[in-house]
């Protein structure tokens, strides 16, 4: 008897483990590949292996760009589309099922297939060719396709992609996360600006970014300056990419991409240029619901209105199979509806349910002047985002970017407000002209370190708070490296070097004005008479010359308590317990190296692959090293700070030239290939290579040129 049941048992777990693993791509869907067309399309490469794509079209711009991308990435391009079509969770496992819920919960595809086919025809073709470009590589290459059923992919896939990942750069994943794990949601308020510090509602490791814009009268040169220096993670979906590309309707730009997008997102074209730093409005609100008994409706002014719900199945991967999990998503007059242990909450969120942001970018890279540009600028797509401009007329400017929701007064925006009455519910977003801005500012200089706008070009250009309506949300959050750039270009009383402003933008210190001073000041003040280690430990940190330089014994242990400490002040949150802080950076040190002062580049390492340098800056410096990975051997690994680097200038004739650096290469995910980590010696030290942009340089550097 016990052998019978044995069997079924066995049969059983074999029929469930055959269906898992047919399960995911006879439900996926049949993908449907864009319209029929032929691309003519050419790439070169350089001695960095940067791709330089030719087209006649920006379509068959868009379709080299997907293909020289996939040469070089197509595991994390992969996982985009996944991402967009609901399939995450097949691939990333458990990880890529919450990717999966947050698309069915905001609805990302139902409103990438309602939105594209209203986007002007360009701009759809456009999308079409990145998308046959992903096709052609992945038909060429079926070894490397990770689920099947997952090619061929159209424009509304790469739309969907959009509409997706745009919310994430100004918290929605905080909320969401928040609400689903029965907490209240996080929001930002608006504290006195110096010295408090305001929540991000996002940690510190998944956001950064410095941008430096100097007009030529500033400039001992007479050169017009634009310092690209985005934080971003060296791998994975939001790593940055980079290329240039040309086209016969007149798209020339240099810059960088994230994989699944056919734009450069930042860099220059010959005219102008920009680059872009996190911000943090408040463009996010929550309702709570008043339900029925049975929980299928909710009051809306009087009225009982129907609770929307879908079922939806996740994939979610574990081992070599795919066990699909059901989840049902909501949806109320706001938005996406969460159900928790407190309640029904309604989401409401800047760019909700439109696809717009997609055009606005293709509408920007394609601008030649400032008026352009600002048009573009116009037309509201991009959630948020601060845009740091410049031009080859000396123009510099600053935008705070931020689809402002229309807010009504006499209602708190910043707690959770009721969802019974459409008196406190908008539509829409304000318009351009409400957003903060500084064009051409008096001191020669426009900076933003994701702080508030209300500081960004000095004494005496400044935008005054009082203007702006606490209703639109701003931030008054400071951090370390806005200071510390306030410090030492307020100290520049003259023209800059370039040679200083490239010191300003390395910088490695730390200001007593911002978080660090309270923290070390909480360390000194630690009764540590019974625990002589940690008393050896504090004397050492007295000695710091608050510098993560990686010259003075302190620097290790100072860094490393500075990542203690760190997240908690960007969130404007109390300061850890420094004595349990202390214990655990000692520890380690300890555990690891055997003594608390090794040198600060022993700790704290760029590794990738083969290659294994020392890494200098710190967790909130201008010379970013902001995420660590901790690794076996007791070191730290950077994964996250300073990325891709962009150096542009144009001299008085108006003609541009420009720089940039990687931390590791072009091919970020090819370990056979030359270029997988041969920018990483350079870009420790500090070091650029040429950005190639003119025809005749590109040829002149080319080290090999092909159709896709």
């Amino acid at each position: 008897m016990f052998r019978k049941v044995s069997a079924w048992l066995l049969v059983i777990i074999a029929v469930v483990a055959i269906a898992s693993m047919v399960w995911d791509p006879l439900t996926a869907g049949a993908p449907v590949p864009p319209p029929a067309k032929t691309y003519d399309s050419k790439i070169i490469r350089d001695e960095f292996g940067v791709p330089h794509v030719f087209g006649h079209t920006d379509a068959d711009v868009a379709y080299g760009l997907a293909y020289a991308h996939a040469e070089d990435d197509f595991s994390t391009l992969q996982e985009v589309v996944a991402m967009t079509r609901g399939r995450a969770g097949a691939i990333l496992g458990s990880d890529g099922a919450k990717i999966d819920y947050v698309g069915y919960l905001l609805g990302a595809r139902a409103t990438a297939a309602r939105e594209f086919p209203k986007m002007p025809a360009d701009v759809r073709a456009v999308l079409d060719g990145y998308a046959s470009g992903l096709n052609r590589y992945a038909a060429q290459h079926r070894d490397e396709v990770k689920l099947r059923r997952l090619f061929p992919v159209n424009g509304e896939d790469i739309a969907a992609g959009f509409v997706l990942r745009s919310p994430f750069f100004f918290g929605l994943d905080s909320v969401i996360g928040a609400l689903t794990a029965d907490k209240q949601p996080p929001h930002t308020t608006v504290p006195p600006m110096i010295p408090a510090l305001t929540p991000a509602g996002r940690d510190p490791s998944m956001n950064g970014s410095n941008a430096f814009a100097v007009a030529p009268n500033k400039m001992s040169d007479g050169k017009t300056w634009l310092i690209s220096n985005s934080h971003q993670p060296y791998e994975g979906q939001v790593a940055w990419y980079e290329a240039t590309v040309h086209s016969d309707e007149g798209l020339d730009m240099a810059g960088a991409l994230f994989p699944g997008t056919p734009f450069v997102l930042l860099g220059h074209n010959r005219n102008l240029g920009w680059t872009n730093t996190v911000n943090d409005p408040d463009l996010i609100d929550v309702y709570k619901l008043v339900l029925s008994a049975d929980g299928k409706q909710y009051r809306y002014d009087g009225r009982w209105l129907p609770l929307q719900s879908e079922r939806v199945w996740l994939p979610v991967k574990f081992g070599i199979f795919t066990v699909p999990i059901p989840k049902t998503v909501y949806r109320a007059i706001q938005g996406p509806v969460i159900l928790n242990k407190n309640g029904a909450f309604a989401i409401r969120y800047a760019g909700i349910d439109q696809a717009k942001m997609v055009e606005q970018y293709y509408r920007i890279e394609r601008a030649q002047s400032w008026d352009e540009w600002t048009r573009a600028m116009s037309l509201g797509g991009i959630p948020a985002t601060n845009f740091i401009y410049a031009d080859k007329t000396g123009r510099i400017a600053y935008v705070y970017n931020a689809l402002f929701p229309p807010r009504k007064p006499g209602y708190d925006y910043t707690g959770v407000l009721p969802g019974d009455t459409s008196a406190d519910m908008w539509q829409g977003a304000l318009g351009f002209d409400r957003m903060p801005k500084i064009v051409n500012p008096s001191s020669g200089w426009v900076v933003n370190s994701n702080n508030t706008p209300f500081l960004a070009a000095g004494p005496g250009s400044e935008l005054d708070p009082k203007n702006f309506s606490p209703l639109l949300g701003i931030e008054r959050r400071m951090t370390n490296r806005i200071v510390r750039a306030m410090e030492l270009l307020v100290a520049e009383k003259g023209r800059i070097t370039p040679e200083r402003l490239l010191q300003i933008k390395f910088d490695t210190a730390y200001s007593h004005a911002g978080f660090a001073g309270p923290w070390v000041a909480k360390i000194m003040a630690l009764n540590l008479r019974t625990e002589p280690d940690l008393q050896r430990a504090q004397a050492l940190l007295g000695t710091w010359d608050w510098n993560s330089d990686g010259i003075g014994r302190a620097d290790a242990l100072a860094e490393s308590m500075m990542h203690m400490a760190n997240s908690a002040a960007y969130h404007g949150e109390a300061l850890p317990d420094a004595h349990e802080k202390l214990r655990e950076v000692v520890d380690k040190l300890m555990k690891g190296f055997g003594r608390i002062d090794p040198p600060l580049g022993d700790l704290q390492r760029l590794r990738h692959g083969t290659i294994d340098v020392p890494a200098d800056g710190g967790t909130d410096t201008l010379r970013a090293a902001t995420s660590w990975d901790p690794q076996p051997d007791g070191r730290m690994r950077v994964k996250h700070g300073d990325s891709f680097i962009m150096l542009v200038n144009w001299d008085k004739a108006g003609h541009v030239s420009s720089q940039s650096i990687q931390p590791y290469g072009a091919a970020t995910s090819r370990p056979g290939s030359p270029h997988y980590t041969d920018q990483m010696a350079m870009f420790e030290a500090r070091r650029f290579k040429p950005v190639h942009f003119e025809r005749a340089d590109i040829i002149a550097h080319a080290q090999r040129a092909y159709r896709p």
